[in-house]
């Protein structure tokens, strides 16, 4: 089992004819993801031969979402789309009814984000949008729709949800020996779509991920909302981490998201929070992985 991804997804690409679309796309079609087709109304009619990274892959480029479904089935979109083109591209995506959305791209002006995603409420959250500023969503062995590498670990009973992309492939790497049903970077801007609290949902309700590890960063609530949760709903073992323990105090951290107010949203805050609903805390990502190495042992 998997969640948001698997084997059956069919994925195109928004942007697929730009640097990162398509080699992005080469990479998730050696991954095995069924890429296909891609939109850019600018190019619509174009074919696009991928046959080296995958058999058979000569992908159509749309003009709309809408019609790339209507002529692919597909249910997966990736958006890997210049910042000030996001919003309406998320928008075309959330109107043509896609069931997931994927938006890799960075430096989206929050309110543009704020924008899309109450629209995709008002849509009634038919679409489940991923980030943005994320590295998207990976099943190992099944499918991969993003830019997460997917030679650095295999398939396993873990389920992961992460703020920061370079912290998700160190936790699939620390952990390749058990393995992944789904990765999810979540991303760490301050208005994203999925959350942690909609990830632990799902892998609560996965029966093939025995455990759970959620990692965050300082700024903000998630972390607090995501530990009151887990005290409420969840049954499977869950380790955390939370990134920032050393950050200097008062200093304005890299991710958008990371803004401390005084004691609140600080990682010790956010550690102590986690614990007090039973997750087990590392101080670093290697200490955060022995200790699910440790659980998933006495399972």
């Amino acid at each position: 089992m998997a969640i948001f991804l698997d084997e059956n997804s069919r994925i195109i690409v928004q942007g697929i004819t730009g640097a990162e679309g398509t080699k992005h796309t080469q990479r998730m079609l050696k991954a095995g993801a069924k890429i296909v087709g891609g939109v850019n109304a600018r190019k619509a009619g174009q074919e696009l031969d991928f046959t080296e990274f995958s058999p058979e892959a000569v992908l159509t480029v749309y003009g709309t979402v809408t019609e790339a479904m209507d002529k692919t089935g597909a249910n997966v979109s990736v958006a890997f789309v210049p910042p000030k083109f996001t919003k309406d591209a998320v928008i075309e995506a959330v109107d043509a009814g896609i069931e997931l959305l994927v938006v890799i791209t960075e430096g989206i002006p929050v309110h543009d984000t704020a924008e899309f995603w109450a629209y995709a409420q008002s849509k009634g959250n038919k679409t489940r949008i991923v980030g943005p500023n994320c590295p998207g969503v990976i099943s190992p062995g099944r499918s991969n729709a993003g830019i997460i590498p997917a030679d650095i670990t295999g398939a396993g009973p873990i389920g992961l949800v992460s703020k920061s992309g370079t912290l998700t492939y160190q936790m699939m790497y620390e952990l390749r020996d058990i393995g992944f049903s789904t990765a999810v970077g979540i991303g760490g801007d301050p208005v994203i779509g999925t959350t942690h609290i909609d990830a632990l949902e799902a892998f609560e309700a996965d029966p093939e991920t025995k455990a759970i590890v959620m990692i965050g960063e300082i700024g903000g609530d998630a972390e607090e909302r995501a530990a009151a949760y887990i005290k409420e709903h969840v049954t499977k073992p869950v380790v955390g981490y939370v990134a920032g323990f050393t950050a200097p105090e008062g200093k304005t951290m890299g991710h958008a998201g990371a803004i401390v107010s005084g004691s609140s949203g600080t990682a010790q805050a956010k550690k102590e929070a986690l614990e007090a609903a039973g997750v087990a805390v590392g101080k670093t990502p290697s200490e955060t992985a022995r200790l699910m190495r440790e659980i998933y042992q006495k399972l």
